[in-house]
C-alpha cells in the first residue's frame, strides 16, 4: 500500500514530466536555429569593424544558437532534467571580456534566437532578425562625425608653442591640448585633432624651426557628436 508521500511525489514528477518531443519536431528547431545562426555568421562578418576580425568569436556565435536551443528543448520536454541543467549550468563562469558593444549586440541576439526557436517560435526569431538587420545596416549609413586624432609635436625650443598652435589653427576650427610637458630646451605636446589634411598639417609643423618631430595617432576614443 502506497503512502501519502508516495502517491504525492509520483503525482509530483509525473505532473511536471512534459509531453515528449518528436524526432521531426527535434530537427526542424535545430535547422531554423542554425539556418538562422548562419545568418548571423554573415552579417557579423559583413559589418564587423574591429582592426582585426575574429573568427572564432564569430564561429561561437553560431555554436552558442544551437547549444541555447538544444537546453531549452530539453528544458521543455522534462522539468526535472531542467533543475539539475541549472544547477551545472550555474557552476560555469565566463571571464571573457567584450570590449567591443556591438560584439555583445551579436551576442544576446545569438543567445535569443536559440531561446525563442527553442521554444517553439522560429517566427518570431525571423522577424527579429529581419527587423534588427535593417536597423544594423540603417545605422551604419547614417553620416559619423570623424574620430578625433592625437597629435605629437616635440620640440627643441619652448617658445614654439604659439607657432604650434597657429598652423594648427589653419586646418583645425577645434583643438585641444591634452598634455604638455616642458623640460630646459624641450617642448612635447599631445593634442587632440580633427583634421582631414594630415599629410599637410603634419609638414608644415615639421617646416617651424626647432620643432624635432610631429606624429599624428588614431585611437579609440568616444565620437563627440
Amino acid at each position: 500500500m502506497m503512502s501519502f508521500t508516495d502517491i504525492f511525489k509520483r503525482s509530483f514528477l509525473e505532473g511536471y514530466a512534459a509531453s515528449a518531443l518528436s524526432v521531426r519536431s527535434i530537427v526542424v528547431c535545430m535547422a531554423v536555429t542554425l539556418l538562422i545562426a548562419c545568418y548571423i555568421f554573415f552579417l557579423y562578418r559583413l559589418v564587423n569593424r574591429n582592426a582585426f576580425y575574429n573568427k572564432n568569436f564569430n564561429l561561437s556565435l553560431l555554436a552558442i544558437a544551437v547549444i541555447t536551443a538544444a537546453i531549452i528543448l530539453t528544458i521543455q520536454s522534462n522539468i526535472v532534467i531542467s533543475l539539475g541543467m541549472v544547477g551545472a549550468l550555474s557552476i560555469v563562469r565566463f571571464r571573457t571580456a567584450i570590449k567591443d558593444p556591438m560584439d555583445l549586440v551579436f551576442l544576446f541576439w545569438s543567445i535569443s534566437v536559440g531561446i525563442i526557436c527553442g521554444a517553439g517560435f522560429a517566427i518570431i526569431a525571423l522577424i527579429a532578425s529581419v527587423v534588427l538587420t535593417a536597423a544594423i545596416l540603417l545605422a551604419e549609413c547614417l553620416p559619423v562625425a570623424k574620430a578625433p586624432q592625437i597629435l605629437l609635436v616635440n620640440a627643441a625650443d619652448i617658445e614654439k608653442e604659439e607657432e604650434i598652435l597657429d598652423v594648427l589653427g589653419q586646418y583645425c576650427r577645434l583643438y585641444k591640448v591634452k598634455a604638455r610637458n616642458l623640460t630646459q630646451d624641450h617642448l612635447d605636446m599631445a593634442i587632440e585633432v580633427r583634421v582631414r589634411e594630415e599629410g599637410r598639417l603634419v609638414k608644415d609643423l615639421m617646416k617651424i624651426e626647432g620643432v624635432v618631430s610631429a606624429s599624428l595617432v588614431a585611437h579609440d576614443g568616444e565620437v563627440t557628436f
